[in-house]
């Protein structure tokens, strides 16, 4: 048996026994009750825990589609975070009633070991089983309550971008970046305005828009269009496509509708002002000297999706440029194809992940499910003298909130040199 083999048996062993634990527990908070004991529950919670256990195997061990993938992920973390903390509980109660057993065997005679047993006297406290199943409820319930709350709690990230064949003339200069908008889930357009704002109160001398600008439909942003037409930067914007800007999640009553739909997404970036870049490039001209903006549309190796990006055709009559900063929606493009065949891309920045809007991010540690379906999710990432950056996005979709994984605004300083922090 291969060692993936053995490690999924071990997984899957130890959540099962997890499983039963937590069983027992819910049947000694409930003694009084029917239901707990009967032979139905017993089938549906085990049926329940065997899916939610499947949804973990595939969404670390099966290449399904990313949005299945993602799914089962979340939710065995929230189904696991609850009996985590019923856990301690349990085993509080398990210790209280072994010294209480053990108390009453030193009172009585020398007994055989084989006769002796836990006294009828002592039941499991009913007590310590409630307050673990509320313990268990609490954080499922908070998240509840915060994943609204964070849908435009928008976060300004600092950051310095090193790149040693920096021009002289663009060292110093601030770059802003915002992704995955996602306009048809939003329903507050004030707070949205707030966002950007935000960005423009940073006053970047260029701004990078890296992909899902709807979740389908063009029509989704008439309502944000003047909102998004304020952003602005006097080196420009600069915006590429993602993999909802297609249309491809939809159905169409032919491909007409779907072509035209498209259409006018392509409308909208040039109707805001932005350069929308698709698979082709800029040269970006400071003081005489200049720099690359390649952009290209979606390519992502876990997508069950087309890939539409070329790289071939972005890169083109750009070698004499000392630097190509790289506008690519999906970050899975950079290991699968930046990094082998186009070295001369000193940075690529990226979306599409939002950090599966669920996770735990601060300055030294962050985490989230989506690790598990992407190597690179959220943040700056090195190979070699190359980097990605990932931003978690500005919108959301799939469910309308964020925990932990709030909406980002990057402002990226470019300085010329090496990162002190990797020489």
């Amino acid at each position: 048996m291969t060692e993936q083999g053995l490690n999924i048996i071990l997984v899957v062993t130890v959540l099962l026994l997890i499983d039963l634990y937590v069983l027992q527990g819910i049947r000694g908070a409930f003694k009084k009750w029917k239901l707990p004991h009967k032979q139905g529950f017993t089938v549906f919670y085990w049926a329940f825990a065997i899916i939610i256990i499947t949804g973990l195997l595939l969404g670390v061990y099966v290449n399904v589609g990313v949005g299945l993938r993602a799914a089962g992920l979340m939710a065995f973390f929230l189904v696991f975070l609850g009996k985590i903390s019923f856990l301690p509980f349990l085993f509080i109660d398990d210790v209280r009633r072994l010294l209480i057993w053990n108390r009453a065997r030193k009172k009585q005679p020398a007994v055989s070991p084989a006769v002796m047993s836990v006294p009828n006297s002592i039941p499991r406290s009913e007590f310590l089983m409630k307050a673990g199943l509320l313990a268990g409820a609490v954080p499922l319930a908070a998240i509840k309550v915060q994943m609204p709350k964070g849908l435009y709690d928008y976060h300004v990230k600092y950051q310095t971008m090193y790149l040693p064949n920096l021009p002289k003339a663009f060292d110093g200069i601030k770059l802003g970046q915002i992704s995955d908008i996602h306009s048809g889930s939003f329903y507050n357009k004030k707070a949205v305005r707030g966002g950007v704002e935000m960005l423009l109160k940073e006053k970047p001398d260029l701004i990078f828009f890296t992909g899902d600008l709807v979740n389908g439909q063009a029509e989704e942003m008439n309502d944000y269009q003047d909102i998004f037409s304020k952003v602005k930067a006097p080196l420009g914007v600069y915006s590429c496509l993602g993999n909802h800007d297609y249309g491809d999640y939809g159905t169409w009553d032919n491909p007409a509708d779907k072509k035209k739909n498209h259409e006018q997404l392509i409308l909208t970036h040039k109707n805001m002002g932005w350069d929308l870049l698709q698979n082709t490039h800029r040269r970006l001209k400071v003081d005489g000297e200049e720099i690359g903006i390649l952009g290209i549309e979606n390519w992502g190796e876990l997508s069950r999706f087309p890939k539409y990006g070329r790289m071939d055709l972005a890169v083109k009559d750009t070698d004499d440029l000392p630097v190509k900063l790289l506008l690519s929606h999906d970050p899975s493009h950079w290991r699968a194809q930046v990094l082998p065949e186009y070295p001369q891309i000193d940075a690529m920045f990226s979306g599409h992940t939002h950090g599966m809007q669920f996770g735990v991010q601060t300055k030294y540690f962050q985490w989230s499910p989506i690790e598990y379906v992407y190597k690179e999710w959220a943040g700056f990432y090195y190979e070699g003298k190359q980097q990605l950056y990932v931003n978690v996005g500005y919108g959301f979709v799939g469910f309308a909130g964020r925990v932990g994984i709030l909406p980002e605004i990057t402002i990226f300083t470019l300085k010329s040199g090496q990162d002190p922090a990797r020489s």
